[in-house]
Parts: structure tokens; C-alpha cells; sequence
């Protein structure tokens, strides 16, 4: 994870406009959104992903970095006061705390372009056709059939109790698409993988992004603002649905648990250049504990 951290973090702030070019405080602010912060989970996936099937460092670079600024984007826009109304992120003031509502949206806006251009302008990693599949997979993660779909069940969802199927498929979209789209980027960057290792990665990722969710929602409970870089109890204060409200902390813990073994399941077939997403997924359920 750190030798990915250190190739993301470079790559990320040659893709970002200096914050001196015009206009010099919509790039401050996006600069601001994005390094020096976060455990990089999205991007370490695409690595992962990739190594797993055989891809070199290189060719995972730009997906990775794609990956990263739409899920900065996503951050941003979530902490404003009409979404999640957060003023902490990553353990210092969200973007719109430290810019404004307007600069932070604006900032978002220009993030999640930015994502979408960096994987267009990839032409050393894959042919064209792979590179249009890669956009595509991208850019219907993040949208209405995927993470802005799942913020909308979400915000839905406020206050109502909802049935165990309508908390996993709105997990599945807000959470989960963006980490399946991740290790699909990684494993499209190989030519030639065979459709059924592309489908048991996503199987996966499916499995360690619902896991992802479960843990969060078990640290809004039992985490600390230090650990997490935010505030806790957020979730809980705005009647949000959650895993630990709905089947309990001891309930959340032992789906968790489950879905870290299907995870498993789903990588049986491959050999040790996959342990990292093994390592990952245990890391998961286990973060911050």
C-alpha cells in the first residue's frame, strides 16, 4: 500500500493544475480536495487488481489516478451542508469549510471531469477500444445507475427504516460501484483476461465493497474522530439507515465477517499475485479497530 501511495501521490499532482494557474482558487481548492490525505483504498485497488492478472506498475498509473479524483469528487460534494453536512474530512476542515459552498462545488465539478480525462488521454496502457470500455465502466460507477444513484437512496432514506435488500442495494450502488470499477480498471489494463477472472474480480469486489459500508457504519458507532478523520455519530444524528442500527453492532460485525470469506471465495483460482486484494479485503473489515 505504501509503494502504491507513493506512485498515486505523484501521479496525482501532475495530473492537478498548479494552484498558481488561473483560476488560481478553483485549483487551490481541488489540489486541497485531493492530496496529502485519505487511505487511497480506490486506487490501491486498481493496482492490485491489475498486478493480479499481470499488468505492469505503469499501466496502472492513470486508472488509478482517475479513480482517485472521482472519488474526491464524491467527497466533496457529500460533505456539503445540503448532503451530509460535514465539516471534518481526512482530519481537517472539509472543502467547503476551507473554500465555500460555491468553490467546493465548482471544485467537485472540475474533479470528476478531470477523472474522466485522464483515462481518455491514456494511450500507453491500451488500445482504444479498451480505453472506451475503461470510461465507460468509470463513468457509469459514478453516475445515476451507481454512486450519485446511491447518494440518492440515501438521502431518501433518511429517517425511514428500511428492509436488510433495500440497505444493501443502496450500499451497492453509493459505495460499492465506484470499489467494483476499481478492480476492473486494474484487470482491464491486461489484454486478453479471460471474461470469467474479469467476473470473479468483480464478484469480489462486489463482496469487499458491501464490507466496506458494514465497517463504516460500524465505526460511526464505535469509532474515534482522531482514527477516522471525521466526525462520528454523523450517520446516527441524521437517521440515516445503517447496517448497525438495523441488525446491530454484533450483526454488522458477523455480515462483515461473510463477506470477507465470499471475497476469498471469489479469488480461489488465482495464485499469489492476488494476495494483495486478499490483504485489502482483510483490512477492510478490520480498519481502524
Amino acid at each position: 500500500m505504501a509503494n502504491c501511495q507513493a506512485r498515486l501521490e505523484s501521479g496525482l499532482s501532475r495530473w492537478l493544475p498548479s494552484a498558481a494557474t488561473h483560476p488560481a482558487v478553483l485549483h487551490e481548492a481541488m489540489r486541497y480536495a485531493v492530496l496529502d490525505g485519505g487511505k487511497r483504498i480506490r486506487p490501491t485497488l486498481v493496482y492490485a487488481s491489475g498486478r493480479a492478472v499481470g499488468s505492469d506498475w505503469e499501466q496502472l498509473d492513470r486508472p488509478a489516478c482517475a479513480v482517485e479524483f472521482i472519488h474526491a469528487y464524491s467527497l466533496v460534494h457529500d460533505d456539503l451542508p445540503a448532503m451530509d453536512d460535514d465539516d471534518l474530512r481526512r482530519g481537517r476542515p472539509s472543502c467547503h469549510k476551507a473554500f465555500g459552498e460555491a468553490m467546493a462545488i465548482l471544485a467537485g465539478d472540475a474533479l470528476q471531469t478531470l477523472g474522466l480525462y485522464v483515462l481518455a488521454r491514456d494511450k500507453s496502457a491500451c488500445d482504444a477500444a479498451t480505453r472506451l470500455r475503461m470510461i465507460e465502466t468509470l463513468a457509469l460507477a459514478a453516475g445515476s445507475r451507481g454512486m450519485v444513484g446511491g447518494q440518492t437512496i440515501d438521502l431518501a432514506a433518511a429517517g425511514r427504516r428500511l428492509e436488510i435488500a433495500e440497505l444493501e442495494d443502496m450500499h451497492i450502488h453509493k459505495t460499492g460501484a465506484l470499489i467494483r470499477a476499481s478492480v476492473v480498471l486494474g484487470a482491464l489494463t491486461r489484454p486478453g483476461l479471460a471474461e470469467a477472472t474479469l467476473e470473479r474480480l468483480d464478484h469480489y469486489a462486489k463482496c469487499i465493497g458491501l464490507a466496506f459500508q458494514i465497517r463504516d457504519d460500524i465505526l460511526d458507532v464505535e469509532g474515534e474522530a482522531d482514527a477516522l478523520g471525521k466526525l462520528p455519530g454523523a450517520d446516527l444524528a441524521l437517521e440515516k439507515p445503517t447496517y448497525a442500527a438495523l441488525i446491530g453492532l454484533d450483526g454488522a460485525k458477523q455480515r462483515a465477517a461473510e463477506l470477507h470469506e465470499e471475497a476469498m471465495d471469489s479469488l480461489s483460482g488465482l495464485d499469489e499475485r492476488a494476495d494483495p486484494l486478499r490483504w485489502i479485503s482483510l483490512y477492510i473489515i478490520e480498519r481502524d479497530r
